[in-house]
């Protein structure tokens, strides 16, 4: 009986799901489709300065792809470089991300004709162990941006579903439970079975920042300890601008060719960046700061309790604004700092050769 009821309550739903007009929040999938069948996928140097990199790709309006998970292998130094050009109306999208999507935020506190978001598809954001992440609650408490929320599967499915070149895909875990209320995903009867089937529709990023463990110049590009959802995301998006801790040679790369997790054609534009995960960590080459983490996310605790913006825009004056590039960034952070980091990773194990 009760699963009857539930089956009804699902069926009314999936009525309810239907009247809505939907939208994708970035290219539909096949304006995106279009764009990837016409790019060229001959091997060319992708090597391009990151603030080259970012006037190419970054306007107001797209949809940006973010790669990382929370802390590990986060593309800050490419979020630095966007925050100092600027970029209005973005739309974000991730799975799990902390201080990426904090630093976009704190940025459109300070001025959001600079900078500004105006809505997020994501699965999670915050810090983890260090907090939950305060410019999220300042954000969302104050209905300046607008959200769609998946589970952590949910939201790496649909990179997934876009990297596949198909419009939606069903899981298991939304259908049936309070998600059903906060995603614009919809309830279907299975053409195969009959049976009620939730589906999420595929995310296409204009553009999507990813940051790896090693590439060579073309954009193949390893990943090492988890993938944090990054080579769906730089698969799914139309362009992928990407930072990497080492670029290799191309023989390298050809000498373990399933080391490969991102290939060559999705990337456009190569940018290599040692630490530019930092103040998060990248496997095998140095972990968290986490003193960094705490004090940047303190500085947002405090804007979020008091309103003064002082705080913050010291930090960006002086970590971002006060900095041509992010090696001037890591400048301040001191030898001593990244060195320290680089011990505490302990040397995990990654293959470059």
């Amino acid at each position: 009986m009760v699963s009857q009821v539930n089956s009804k309550i699902h069926k009314i739903s999936s009525l309810q799901y239907a009247e809505k007009d939907f939208a994708f929040w970035g290219p539909t999938p096949d304006e995106a489709r279009k764009i990837m069948v016409n790019k060229s996928h001959g091997l060319r140097d992708k090597r391009k300065s990151l603030k080259d990199a970012v006037k190419e790709h970054v306007r107001d309006g797209i949809n940006l792809g973010i790669g990382g998970f929370v802390n590990t292998r986060v593309p800050v130094a490419i979020i630095h470089e966007i925050i100092r050009q600027g970029a209005r109306n973005l739309t974000l999208s991730f799975q799990s991300n902390s201080i990426c999507p904090e630093l976009l935020a704190g940025a459109m506190i300070l001025d959001p004709d600079r900078l500004s978001i105006k809505r997020v598809e994501l699965a999670w954001w915050g810090y983890e162990i260090i907090g939950i992440a305060p410019m999220l609650r300042y954000l969302t408490s104050n209905k300046m941006i607008e959200m769609d929320d998946y589970t952590n599967y949910g939201m790496s499915v649909r990179f997934k579903a876009a990297a596949m070149g198909i419009p939606f895909i069903p899981v298991r875990d939304h259908g049936g439970s309070d998600m059903e209320l906060v995603n614009r995903g919809k309830m279907i009867e299975c053409p195969f079975t009959g049976k009620n089937t939730y589906v999420l529709p595929a995310c296409h990023p204009d553009v999507g920042i990813v940051h790896t463990t090693a590439a060579d110049m073309y954009g193949n590009s390893r990943i090492f300890g988890a993938h944090c959802t990054c080579p769906e995301i730089a698969m799914a998006a139309t362009y992928t601008i990407m930072t990497t801790e080492k670029i290799i040679p191309t023989e390298n790369i050809r000498s373990y060719p399933n080391l490969t997790e991102i290939p060559y054609p999705v990337v456009d534009t190569l940018t290599e960046q040692p630490f530019g995960a930092y103040p998060g960590a990248s496997y095998g080459h140095y972990w968290f700061d986490m003193e960094h983490l705490k004090m940047f996310r303190s500085i947002c605790e405090d804007f979020r309790k008091t309103g003064n913006k002082a705080g913050l825009q010291k930090y960006y004056d002086e970590y971002i604004f006060g900095c041509e590039d992010f090696d001037e960034f890591l400048e301040k952070i001191g030898y001593k700092n990244l060195k320290n980091l680089k011990a505490m990773d302990g040397g995990q194990s990654i293959i470059l050769t």
